[in-house]
């Protein structure tokens, strides 16, 4: 006989790791949590060790490493999709930076049908409580939450160098890109706490792990969904990749993330008929935008040699890994304590953009996500790449068999604006790369390098350079339109009982910088959405928007109206409608 839960929460990764803590805060309620990777074991050093992170990437131990269809746009190339196969998920392989979006990408959500709850007033205090900002709790950061978020030192000189560049170049310093202005460059926010990764599993899931209401399995593969008519009454599963069980759910909730999430949607029946009969598979209810809205964030290096010896290139020498390993593991401390990605920021591509689209992570070391390094021994880079493309791609079923991956296209570089926006990146990121703080350690430009100047050879070295961010979403997207998929009051499958989905697959547009932050946003307040708990009461914190002269506040604020009389622009209720593209 199968075992029954109120919950069953398919995915242990960053929005799964959430969810179980907040759901089976009630002893009353029973919750499951079924992760088709291993554990997330504390004594591996290549999860936990923030300079490991390039490691697990590309690892079958660590990684689905999914690829996409070939891309018309790039040559045909495959790109890389890396995907965590551990509890906590992605969370438990990535970068660790921590960004939250702009604010004005929550009013862009809100304007949509039915989305009037998600704008940034009320996504704010979600944001609040799931952190604990070592840097200071003020009205825009929390102080008590589970993720505690520590500021990059970035007291490099070439960090030195990298943010006088930016204010040399004309572009400004902020003193949180988390906070009340986004726009500018500052040291960022990571996962990383007394130099371990602190991932969703580690901050959420382990706490816990001791409620007696509470099951977490690992290496536990969802296989398909239970269902009797439109209602969905359980799921089924592999344990170790052998034996097949099932369980019954009050709610099962889908927390797999951008591929997987609409791939158990579309193997149940639930997606668009055309593209399900293509794959054997009978439609049981219909919702085209299974699959459909894809969105990801592409990006490039642009790297240049330095005159002097002051990367961290040295620190990669194998004789040197010894003595990191030692360091990092008895005293937490050295190269292998940070992810090293401990500045950065956000800017407009032109004056017509009226919020930040691209970004930039600075490195003091050129070098690739592989390990592999040019030939200079020191250098530098910029990951950058655009925010808000307009490009749109898909997810599809190959066929009925659950462990075959799905069709994957994005369609990077497939419109003229995303294109456009490509050249102005790189021409800003050189033109910061070139400004006097660099000077003295400036040995000319590695990658793509000074054979690469007009438009077209840009989008060309793009097409052929260019790797993902590793940041797809928008694949189940909220909303009340035809191609929406969850109902952004309960986060419930239209059309379909006993069935939610919390994951990056619900955003209806990405948001600007790494996901992740956002993802467990979005399961914060699901939570309580779910659990039908009154939701946290909207935030009246103001947020920096370039051109309006002064802070916006949330739409009916009073304050706006003493402004908006006293500086004659548009009423901030109207900027906060305004969004890109």
């Amino acid at each position: 006989m199968s075992k029954h839960y109120d919950y069953v929460i398919v995915g242990g990764g960053s929005a799964g790791s959430a969810l179980a803590n907040r759901l089976s805060s009630d002893p009353s309620t029973s919750v499951l949590v079924l992760e088709a990777g291993r554990n997330d074991s504390k004594l591996d050093p290549f999860i936990h060790m923030p300079a490991a992170l390039p490691f697990p990437i590309g690892s079958r131990f660590y990684d689905w490493k999914y690829e996409s269809e070939p891309e018309p746009h790039m040559g045909g190339r495959r790109v890389y999709h890396a995907r965590g196969k551990v509890l906590g998920g992605s969370s438990s392989i990535n970068g660790m930076i921590f960004q939250r979006g702009n604010p004005m990408d929550y009013e862009r959500w809100a304007a949509d049908p039915g989305m009037e709850s998600w704008d940034y007033a009320h996504c704010l205090p979600y944001f609040k409580r799931m952190e604990t900002c070592l840097a200071g709790a003020d009205a825009w950061r929390g102080g008590s939450g589970p993720l505690i978020l520590e500021r990059g030192p970035a007291t490099s000189p070439l960090f030195g160098a990298f943010l006088e560049a930016t204010e040399q170049a004309g572009y400004p310093r902020t003193d949180d890109v988390n906070g009340y202005r986004q726009e500018g460059f500052a040291p960022f926010d990571r996962n990383v706490h007394r130099g371990r990764r602190l991932s969703a599993a580690r901050a959420y899931l382990h706490p816990v792990m001791s409620r007696k209401n509470l099951d977490v399995e690992t290496l536990a593969l969802v296989t398909g969904l239970t269902m009797n008519g439109t209602r969905v009454t359980g799921v089924t599963y592999l344990r170790a990749g052998r034996v097949r069980r099932e369980v019954t759910a009050g709610d099962v909730i889908l927390c797999g993330g951008a591929f997987n999430s609409p791939q158990l949607l579309q193997l149940a029946g639930i997606g668009d008929p055309e593209h399900l009969s293509a794959a054997g598979v009978q439609t049981r209810v219909e919702l085209p935008g299974v699959g459909a809205n894809l969105q990801d964030h592409l990006e490039v290096y642009v790297q240049y040699a330095s005159t002097q010896p002051v990367s961290i290139a040295p620190w990669m020498k194998h004789y040197h890994k010894p003595r990191i390993g030692a360091e990092w593991l008895f005293l937490r401390r050295g190269v292998g304590a940070t992810n090293h990605f401990e500045a950065g920021g956000f800017i407009r591509s032109n004056d017509d953009v009226s919020y930040p689209n691209l970004m930039f992570h600075f490195l003091p070391i050129a070098i690739r996500y592989d390990g592999s390094q040019p030939a200079a021994e020191h250098g530098y880079q910029v990951h950058i790449g655009p925010m808000y493309s307009d490009v749109r791609g898909w997810l599809r079923i190959r066929s009925a068999d659950p462990m075959e991956h799905p069709a994957i296209q994005f369609n990077y570089l497939s419109t003229e604006n995303d294109r456009r926006e490509w050249v102005e990146m790189i021409r800003a990121a050189r033109t910061i790369l070139e400004q006097p703080a660099f000077a003295p350690f400036n040995g000319g430009e590695i990658s793509p390098g000074p054979s690469v100047d007009t438009d077209q050879e840009i989008i060309d070295w793009v097409a052929k350079d260019a790797e993902t961010a590793l940041h797809p979403s928008c694949t189940a997207k909220m909303g009340t339109d035809e191609m929406s998929v969850i109902d952004p009051t309960s986060m419930r499958v239209h059309g379909v009982d006993g069935l939610r989905v919390v994951d990056a697959s619900v955003f209806p547009y990405v948001t600007n910088g790494n996901i992740y932050a956002p993802v467990m946003m979005v399961a914060e307040k699901a939570a309580d959405l779910i659990a039908g708990n009154t939701p946290l009461p909207p935030s009246d914190a103001p947020f920096y928007r370039h051109g309006t002269g002064m802070p916006i506040f949330p739409p009916g604020d009073p304050r706006n109206d003493a402004w908006d009389a006293t500086r004659e622009i548009p009423s901030a209720a109207q900027a906060n409608r305004t969004h890109q593209g």
